[in-house]
């Protein structure tokens, strides 16, 4: 049977490595917890490191990280929908926000629950996600500030999430320069200037952030050791917080050319036949996961994996194994590290066992 397995030592490893760094150049940040789907036993993992504020695009992620650890501060990281209100209010202690009838409503809930909740207000600066437009701020601030029982705690944006356009020193003083502009015409504090997620982290370590940025959300880079600028892994970060251990069920030599008329498979795609392919024959392996988990090209083939990926189906992966020179057998476990997509796709799955190193 399929698992996944989270390596404690080495998350610390990467946790601690942040922390020092965040500190050095006095930054606030949170751990974005999404990745987790709300996973009960590995969120306590990750409470368990000393987190303060835990980001998450789940109300019922945010409800157990409350279950847990009702002192951590938790932040819901996408513009808040109209049935969600009561939820968020009485989950999130912060909310990301564009939208000023949206507000209104997360006023009037706070105040029914007498509570006072926080608000980041989004900027668009260029990945054309969520985010008021700059030259509209002003003015939409001027209709959300005096809006009863929230407290406007930060300005935000978000970057490489949609069309990939990543973050720069400009576009960071552009988003500090907004603060300046509100805090000026409104003599209103907003504390918070949040400068992006885990793409931005070089820009941090070349101490290229600009001054008034002081707040970070942080997923990929704590689980992957991620260098989203250069796809690389940080030096002196584990890229192996996760790895897959898939089970053998079958191996056989078989043609490499499949038999029969062709058509499209359940995927939609048609196989294409190279010529000089028939006749030869390779050994093939079925594994015990298939697409219902996670698709193929999120997992990493290292230089010690002597084999191909052939396809997969919903419930079996197909490796063509050559000749076999790893000696591979029935009952075998083959790990693979992971992108951040097969994480979440294999988290999101009631169907593989989740376990602890």
């Amino acid at each position: 049977m399929a698992y996944l397995k989270l390596y404690r030592e080495k998350l610390k490893h990467n946790f601690t490595f942040l922390k020092n760094m965040m500190e050095e150049g006095e930054m606030d940040w949170g751990i974005v917890s999404k990745l987790l789907c709300g996973h009960r036993t590995f969120l306590q993992e990750v409470l368990d490191l000393g987190v303060e504020e835990i980001h998450d695009s789940r109300v019922s992620n945010l409800k157990m990280v409350k279950k847990l650890a009702p002192q951590v501060q938790t932040v819901y990281i996408k513009p808040p929908a109209k049935r969600s209100i009561k939820s968020i209010v009485t989950y999130a202690d912060v909310s990301m926000n564009t939208e000023y009838y949206t507000m209104k409503l997360l006023s009037e809930e706070a105040m029914r629950q007498d509570k006072m909740h926080k608000v980041i207000i989004m900027i668009e600066t260029g990945d054309l996600r969520e985010g008021v437009m700059g030259e509209d701020l002003v003015d939409f601030y001027a209709q959300v500030f005096e809006l009863p029982n929230l407290e406007i705690v930060g300005l935000g944006t978000n970057l490489n999430c949609l069309y990939g356009v990543m973050p720069s020193q400009d576009k960071l003083i552009q988003l500090s320069l907004y603060k300046q502009i509100i805090e000026l015409k409104f003599d209103r504090k907003i504390p918070w200037v949040s400068g992006g997620t885990s793409v931005t982290i070089p820009l941090l370590m070349n101490q290229q952030i600009p001054k008034g940025v002081n707040h970070f959300r942080i997923g990929e880079t704590l689980y992957f050791g991620a260098n989203l600028f250069d796809n690389s892994t940080l030096p002196g970060m584990h890229n192996d917080v996760f790895r897959l251990y898939t089970e053998i069920i079958e191996i056989t030599e078989k043609p490499l050319v499949p038999m029969g008329e062709m058509g499209t498979n359940p995927s939609g795609e048609t196989q294409e036949i190279d010529p000089d392919d028939y006749g030869k024959t390779s050994f093939r392996a079925i594994l015990d996961i298939g697409l219902l988990e996670l698709d193929p090209k999120f997992l990493i083939l290292e230089d010690h994996m002597k084999f191909d990926i052939a396809g997969a189906s919903s419930d079996m992966i197909v490796l063509d194994l050559g000749e076999n020179p790893n000696e591979y057998k029935v009952g075998d476990m083959i790990p693979f590290r992971l992108e951040y997509m097969g994480v979440l796709g294999l988290m999101n799955s009631n169907y593989i066992e989740k376990r602890i190193e």
